[in-house]
């Protein structure tokens, strides 16, 4: 058996990671597993190849920007995908990102309907059935429900600095991705699934999937390492709030802990970790700023460092963050945005309507008044039972064979 993932990412930020982490699910079968990958990588348990070049990704990301046609750039680069999809010969073909500046969409969904293999698609953001935008919930755009025009987006990601062609756009991603009949989409979080269902693919098969993490990696620490965490960062008895993003924007929230630093008392103490240099110039005296960390023992030292783990996104599919907080026994805060809130329940954190700031420090009193330990052993139970990867991803092994099947 052979299963050929194209990501934008191998082993790297969460898309690539998860497609690393199906890879391994694959092996483990016995089967083969091939990852054809765009951008960055680390070296993988899968048979890997890259789609085409550093040179490659700026003319695309030069075209994108001039004609805001992205995914339809990379013709040599896809052309040559095309030619190992050829000589593999997959018994599967399991798409993650298309967007990245990588590849030329209409090029791959042709070959993909000649093929007329099973085709595994996941969700990781609305871009497949948008004009533009990878999210739209922070400006409250609808017209992807009938037709994208005039993107009040366009400046955003995949940016155009000239043209606006998210009318032209949405219709050829209507008529191209609807190509291939047999496709079964997976969106990673219940909220995005709604979401497609509404969209022009909604007469496709569509399977929420949640993503997972290695809860060997992220799990409670020992009272010593928290004390060793805490003093590395010059903290002691006081309250911890944890945020963690990359990278931080308005759309991440960051304006509310900025906010909270002002009306909390010293008895508590905000650390953020994913800042860029500039903002950490900019950041408020009592706030603790990090730059963003690939060391994942340290990440998982924060969380479980933390009293609180605060998430007020503005728009988001499924924050792994918000996972690995409640792994390291630590409850979540976030707003009713997208998919974030899916991750906890009553006994494991906070929804709150978005804005909240006062709603927000309520929360924050609340979990002070109940103490960590309250929360911990619910969190890290929680996170076992519908968030270890080795769960999760089995689903796509049984995916695959049910397709197969057929």
């Amino acid at each position: 058996m052979k299963i050929l993932q194209i990501s934008s990412e191998l082993n790297v930020g969460s898309v690539g990671k998860i497609a690393e982490q199906i890879g391994e699910e694959i092996i483990k079968q016995g089967w083969k597993s091939y990852i054809a990958y765009g951008r960055d990588g680390l070296p993988s348990s899968s048979q890997t190849f890259k789609i085409g070049d550093k040179f490659d990704k700026i003319k695309h990301g030069i075209y994108t920007r001039i004609t805001d046609r992205h995914a339809f750039a990379s013709v040599e680069a896809t052309k040559s995908l095309v030619k190992k999809i050829e000589l593999i010969d997959p018994d599967i073909i399991h798409l993650q990102h298309l967007h990245g500046y990588y590849i030329n969409i209409e090029i791959l969904f042709n070959c993909l309907s000649k093929k007329n293999i099973p085709v595994v698609w996941t969700f990781h953001d609305c871009w497949s059935f948008t004009g533009h935008c990878a999210h739209y919930e922070f400006i409250g755009c609808e017209k992807w429900l009938t037709q994208c025009k005039k993107c009040p987006q366009k400046s955003e990601y995949p940016k155009s600095s000239l043209i606006d062609n998210s009318f032209r756009n949405f219709i050829d991603k209507k008529r191209i991705f609807n190509s291939v009949k047999n496709i079964t989409i997976i969106p990673v979080s219940n909220w995005l699934g709604e979401e497609t269902r509404k969209s022009f693919l909604k007469d496709h098969s569509i399977k929420v999937i949640h993503n997972g993490i290695d809860l060997s990696k992220f799990k409670i620490s020992d009272k010593e390492t928290i004390i060793n965490t805490k003093r590395s960062l010059k903290i002691g008895d006081e309250f911890v709030i944890l945020g963690v993003a990359n990278p931080w924007s308005v759309k991440k929230g960051l304006n509310y802990f900025v906010e909270l630093s002002e009306r909390l008392s010293c008895d508590y103490k905000i650390v953020m970790v994913g800042l860029s240099q500039t903002q950490l110039r900019n950041l408020p005296k009592n706030i603790i700023g990090l730059e963003r960390t690939k060391n994942v023992q340290q990440l998982a030292e924060l969380y479980a460092a933390a009293n609180a783990f605060l998430n007020p996104t503005l728009e988001d599919t499924f924050p792994t963050t918000n996972l690995e907080s409640l792994a390291c026994g630590t409850p979540v805060i976030t707003f009713q945005s997208g998919g974030s809130p899916e991750a906890i329940n009553e006994q494991t954190g906070f929804v709150l309507a978005k804005g909240d700031i006062v709603g927000m420090c309520s929360a924050l009193d609340e979990i002070k008044k109940n103490g960590r330990e309250f929360y911990s052993e619910k969190c890290r139970k929680r996170a076992e039972l519908l968030f270890d990867k080795e769960k999760n991803f089995e689903n796509y092994i049984n995916l695959y064979k049910e397709l197969l099947e057929k």
